[in-house]
């Protein structure tokens, strides 16, 4: 979608005024950035005379987050990890009771394999949670550079507009 007003962008923010623009929606807000217009941009952007300062935090809650996901999937890695392992071992103790017969042995043989494939899949799983959490942050960290390009951009233009002196003249 393509947003050619402030309007059409605070009605997708779901906000009435830019008070209202939060970290968590100024994390939309920049992912949106490839589709509203510059000049939308540019006349949005003006309105944060401390825009610096508001993006730092943003990327400051950002990192928090993101570390603070990081830190619970490891735990539960962790976790899961040490869960299969004391199956194992269970399993391991029963195979060496003297009383069981060939499918016993089998059927303990086999829950010993499961425990290493659900341990597999688990790690299969937790790589495409961090692959897809890096996507995310590549994204948030590449939205604050678009937007303090577009700052810093329409601050030039701004400043080149007011500008009286004609540049071609050397």
């Amino acid at each position: 979608m393509r947003y050619t007003s402030e309007d059409d962008v605070k009605r997708a923010l779901g906000i009435d005024t830019w008070r209202n623009l939060s970290k968590e929606r100024m994390i939309r807000f920049a992912a949106m950035m490839p589709d509203v217009d510059t000049e939308v941009a540019l006349k949005i952007i003006e309105q944060f005379p401390v825009f610096k300062d508001f993006a730092m935090g943003l990327v400051g809650a950002m990192e928090k987050a993101h570390e603070s996901t990081l830190s619970a999937n490891s735990k539960s890695q962790k976790y899961f990890h040490r869960a299969c392992q004391e199956v194992r071992q269970i399993l391991n103790h029963e195979l060496d009771r003297g009383d069981l017969d060939w499918e016993q042995r089998k059927y303990i043989i086999e829950k010993i394999q499961e425990t290493g494939r659900m341990e597999s899949e688990k790690d299969s799983e937790n790589k495409r949670f961090l692959d897809g959490m890096l996507k995310k942050v590549v994204v948030g960290a590449g939205a604050m550079a678009a937007l303090g390009v577009v700052f810093v951009g329409g601050k030039v233009m701004i400043e080149s507009k007011d500008d009286p002196q004609d540049s071609t003249e050397a």
